[in-house]
């Protein structure tokens, strides 16, 4: 590495939330929470990636208070009294090492299967109705629906901010529920929530003003969003720059703080004719602080290992990270699997032992190191 590290290591204020530096942990599901409760282990997990230097920890995804919003076995519930009492283990152990932490509050809709935890009987929820056999395998969700999992989403923040997190991020990106309602081709409702652009929108909005009126206007809201999703890693959301601003300005308006802008390679340019990544892209339409992530530290990008693979991701040189940083291409960079595998990533970076820096492979998924 030859560039600067010390602006990935600036102090930064964004609103509210004061950060000792740049680096956040994104938010990674691992699978360790039985029953939806944080253990004792996930604890010990986030406290030392905050011991070890990252400004702010993201949580894995943590389901809101809605009967379909878990796809996932052993992933963290928002909701309920042992869950919360799990992460408030989680808030103050990191607050402890001096470090700042917000939970990631996710439903996934559509992707839920018939047999997922906790009741087996409820199907996917989504915009619109699926069978498959004469079964109903997701339910097109009623006005009714919708105004329960927006209130899902809001009791959720309310909740993580009274247990001491120090910011939410809404989950709205990958293909999940919010996301499935930007897509026209899982989309096709012919009410308020379905059509342009601007409609299919509307739920994101309704979750977002829903979140800030329960937390206040002085809590930071984050908003993660991607261009992909996970069945179509090359769809494209919004195609240009022009319809990429249709999107996120009444997502702006509705109250996002911070927008966390997903890419699979942080360095790939989002448009032709500018070298400015998504996230860079979307700090340049909406004014608001962005937060980059993909493929950060590492020679391979995150899906390669989402199957069963020996491939092993080597530490990869950051210098093109460090010039953006250093340009105001974006203002955080969200750091994935590196940190799973090297709670000390941090450290090692800013010390300049990049030689030490851990590989990545799937065999760090099977632990909490």
């Amino acid at each position: 590495m030859s560039a600067d590290v010390r602006p990935l290591f600036e102090p930064i204020t964004l609103g509210p939330l004061s950060l000792g530096n740049r680096i956040v942990m994104a938010p990674m599901t691992r699978n360790f929470s039985p029953d939806g409760v944080p253990t004792e282990d996930v604890v010990r997990y986030y406290q030392r990636r905050a011991e070890s230097g990252v400004g702010l920890i993201i949580t894995e995804g943590t389901t809101i208070g809605h009967k379909a919003a878990n796809g996932y076995p052993h992933v963290p519930a928002i909701h309920g009294e042992a869950a919360l009492a799990g992460w408030k283990k989680v808030v103050d152990a990191v607050h402890a090492v001096g470090g700042k932490i917000a939970p990631q509050l996710w439903h996934v809709g559509n992707v839920r299967r018939l047999g997922t935890e906790p009741d087996g009987d409820v199907p996917g929820y989504g915009p619109m109705e699926k069978r498959k056999d004469g079964k109903l395998i997701v339910h097109g969700m009623t006005q009714q629906d919708i105004d329960e999992v927006v209130q899902a989403f809001a009791q959720a923040a309310r909740d993580a901010k009274a247990i001491g997190f120090d910011a939410v991020e809404i989950h709205g990106a990958h293909g999940y529920l919010v996301d499935q309602f930007f897509w026209e081709g899982c989309n096709q409702r012919d009410d308020a929530y379905g059509g342009s652009l601007e409609k299919r929108g509307r739920f994101a909005v309704e979750v977002i003003r829903a979140v800030r009126e329960a937390v206040g206007p002085d809590f930071p809201v984050i908003f993660r969003f991607s261009q992909w999703k996970q069945q179509d890693y090359t769809a494209r959301l919004a195609p240009t720059p022009e319809l990429l601003e249709q999107f996120l300005k009444p997502l702006s308006e509705a109250g996002v703080d911070i927008f966390h802008c997903s890419q699979r390679r942080f360095w790939e340019p989002e448009f032709e004719g500018s070298n400015l990544n998504l996230a860079g892209w979307t700090r340049k339409i909406t004014g608001k602080p962005c937060i980059t992530v993909g493929s950060v530290g590492l020679d391979s990008e995150f899906l390669e290992y989402m199957v069963k693979t020996d491939k092993v991701a080597q530490t990869a040189n950051i210098d093109d990270l460090l010039v953006r940083l250093a340009a105001d291409e974006f203002d955080l960079v969200a750091v994935g699997r590196a940190l799973i595998v090297d709670p000390a990533w941090a450290d090692k970076v800013r010390e300049g032992r990049f030689a030490d820096i851990l590989p990545f492979s799937r065999d760090a998924l099977k632990t909490l190191a």
